[in-house]
């Protein structure tokens, strides 16, 4: 079976949705190749699984690279520019977060856990901290600690944060409900941790001080909000899904769609009229459900 390679524009969440060539092909051919794939699917499914966690929560040298390449520009310079106490005082914060690892043998974090999956499906009883019905949050074992060797705590308590403050967002996402979702979807859990590594690495967090624009100007929103960061993430979470959408993507597309998420965040963190986290243009994603990717565009400024 031959895939062809597309690409969609994603210049900003107040844009149209393009379409090229290649799109009009893929419709075109998509109903017989999803054909296709029910008679043909099941030797490589399994191949194509391992494929995906390679790419998804592959070693953190390998996540590195992958993002390091994205085009985050560093400056010397803006290591000079002063930051508030306060600003100060909260970027450390953060950063004293970053390098906590999950550790199945603490109660809190096993409680944290548990408490996500009460989040996300308040109704059905877990039967254990290692159990089958993990994959049903897009885990990729009966494990959960297992999928954290590509970001440490600070992932689960994005993901808890998620489902706390905004838990309709939180379940739209998880439950893949809007839009025209692909027939091989991304696991929730999973992504949301490669989320999380993709903002560390963008915001420049890692360093003393942010050595790029979006990382310093995420600084001031620090300033003005101590949540910024947790925000943050749930904002990335929606503009990846609306971006997997619009692109019509399937699970091998995952770091494409990441990738664009990522450049499209870089892009609104370099505002100049941004001056809370509320200020981004995809804020206003966290409270819009079931719409077309066309209707996001128009609607969000």
């Amino acid at each position: 079976m031959r895939f062809r390679r597309r690409r969609q524009c994603f210049p900003s969440c107040s844009s149209l949705y393009e379409v090229d060539e290649d799109e009009i092909y893929w419709r075109q051919r998509r109903g017989d190749e999803e054909l296709e794939w029910s008679h043909r699917s099941t030797p490589v499914i399994l191949q194509l699984a391992q494929c995906f966690t390679n790419a998804m929560v592959g070693p953190r040298t390998w996540i590195g690279g992958l993002f390091n390449r994205a085009g985050n520009r560093k400056n010397d310079k803006f290591v000079q520019y002063p930051l508030s106490p306060l600003q100060e005082e909260r970027f450390q914060r953060l950063q004293d977060r970053i390098p906590i690892p999950f550790d199945e043998t603490q109660l809190e974090h096993q409680e944290a856990l548990k408490a996500l999956w009460d989040a996300a499906f308040p109704n059905i009883e877990l039967k254990g901290m290692v159990s089958e019905q993990w994959k049903e949050m897009g885990w990729q074992g009966p494990n959960p600690s297992t999928d954290f060797r590509g970001c440490g705590l600070i992932s689960l308590e994005n993901l808890l944060f998620f489902s706390r403050t905004f838990p309709a967002s939180f379940r739209r996402l998880l439950l893949k409900e809007g839009g025209n979702r692909a027939t091989w979807e991304y696991p929730f859990a999973v992504a949301g941790i490669n989320i999380s590594f993709m903002l560390i690495q963008m915001l420049d967090l890692n360093s003393e001080r942010p050595r790029c624009l979006p990382g310093l100007n995420f600084v001031r929103l620090l300033g003005e909000n101590e949540e910024a960061f947790d925000i943050l993430y749930c904002v990335a979470f929606k503009m990846m899904d609306a971006q997997w959408v619009a692109m019509h993507a399937s699970y091998m597309e995952f770091n494409e769609v990441l990738q664009e998420t990522r450049a499209q965040l870089e892009r609104e963190l370099s505002l100049d009229d941004v001056h809370r986290i509320e200020d981004l243009p995809s804020y206003n994603l966290l409270y819009l459900s079931n719409l077309s990717f066309t209707s996001l565009s128009t609607n969000v400024s």
